[in-house]
């Protein structure tokens, strides 16, 4: 039975992982351009992996592994560095497609559709490439959740808070369609990524 103690600690930890994961980073800007683009069929197993990585890197800083982190710099260094050449390759797609805009189709789809194994491939590196990912969900949380009276109850609302922002990023960013059916528009929201990828690149570098 749940006692108010329990849901106490769920709901926090449901608030504190909704504050960490809403802010605009390169996961969100990616899966918002892909949730305009993409069928739900292929939302799903995008949305799927980018919350059960948080699942899994949540429950790592639970069990302890934030601090195996903080003693590998070097490991740390080499993610930074990774995760800025990655960030700054997508910046460049995204100022490439500035320059040559698409469309939404008359029917209201995408022009193309992505492989399956493209999105998947692109989500896992803009979650596992990003060391703010290690450092808030591991090193922070798990330590906030060890500061709980219910740690794994508190752990399961930040991982509920994971899967309920996603779905909702995911499935609700096709109602920005309407609004996209314009290559003027895919302008603005591509400059817009080229903006958030560049800058969290040089974040990077600068903190390497």
């Amino acid at each position: 039975m749940l006692t108010s103690s329990l849901l106490l600690s769920l709901a926090l930890g449901l608030t504190t992982g909704l504050s960490l994961i809403v802010a605009i980073g390169s996961q969100n800007a990616y899966l918002l351009r892909l949730g305009v683009t993409s069928s739900r069929r292929m939302m799903l197993p995008a949305v799927t992996v980018c919350a059960l990585s948080d699942a899994v890197l949540i429950s790592a800083g639970v069990l302890g592994v934030g601090a195996l982190i903080e003693s590998a710099p070097t490991v740390m260094f080499v993610v930074r560095m990774a995760g800025a050449a990655f960030l700054a390759g997508y910046g460049l797609f995204a100022l490439r497609r500035v320059v040559h805009p698409v469309a939404l189709s008359d029917d209201g789809q995408p022009p193309a559709a992505k492989s399956l194994l493209s999105v998947l491939l692109t989500v896992l590196a803009f979650t596992w490439l990003n060391p703010h990912v290690y450092i808030d969900s591991v090193v922070l949380l798990g330590a906030l959740a060890h500061q709980q009276t219910h740690p794994l109850w508190w752990a399961a609302g930040a991982i509920l808070a994971s899967f309920v922002w996603f779905a909702a990023l995911g499935f609700g960013a096709r109602a920005l369609r309407p609004l996209l059916a314009r290559p003027r528009a895919w302008q603005v929201l591509d400059a817009g990524i080229a903006v958030i990828m560049f800058v969290l690149a040089a974040r990077l570098l600068i903190s390497a």
